[in-house]
């Protein structure tokens, strides 16, 4: 038995346990969401990309010698350009694959019993996702 001062607040007690048995999917509302998220990438976000990439990429002049702060200002200032490239190229990336993955889950499922079939597993499966004590098939190896 835990004592009562390591349980936590009483609110709290019940966390990650729920009293439902399945979240439903619409599998249509996923294949439109994936469609819509793509268009997204393609029309609002990729175009501005380039241009934020472009900008970015700007080399600024070195500094002189023996001026130490701005020697320091411009290595921050280049590890912001990587970062920057890092992340407006991964944004478009993971986006298209999270949009895949939904387009790739909602046509394996768009079955008339597909709610009785689509496991968390094919969600992970999909994305590429692992994670410890679940193997591929959903099941729990008692691993953590």
């Amino acid at each position: 038995m835990i004592p009562e001062e390591d349980l936590g607040p009483a609110w709290l007690r019940d966390y990650q346990y729920t009293d439902f048995g399945s979240i439903e999917a619409d599998i249509q509302a996923m294949k439109q969401f994936a469609a819509r998220l793509t268009a997204s990438i393609e029309h609002s976000y990729a175009p501005h990309a380039v241009t934020v990439s472009e900008t970015m990429i700007n080399r600024l002049p070195d500094a002189p010698l023996g001026f130490y702060d701005l020697h320091i200002f411009l290595y921050a200032h280049d590890q912001v350009q990587i970062a920057t490239q890092q992340n407006v190229y991964g944004y478009i990336n993971n986006t298209y694959r999270f949009a895949s993955a939904a387009d790739q889950i909602s046509e394996k499922y768009q079955g008339a019993d597909a709610f009785s079939r689509a496991k968390i597993a094919d969600v992970h499966a999909t994305l590429g996702v692992t994670v410890p004590g679940v193997d591929a098939a959903g099941n729990s190896t008692g691993e953590v």
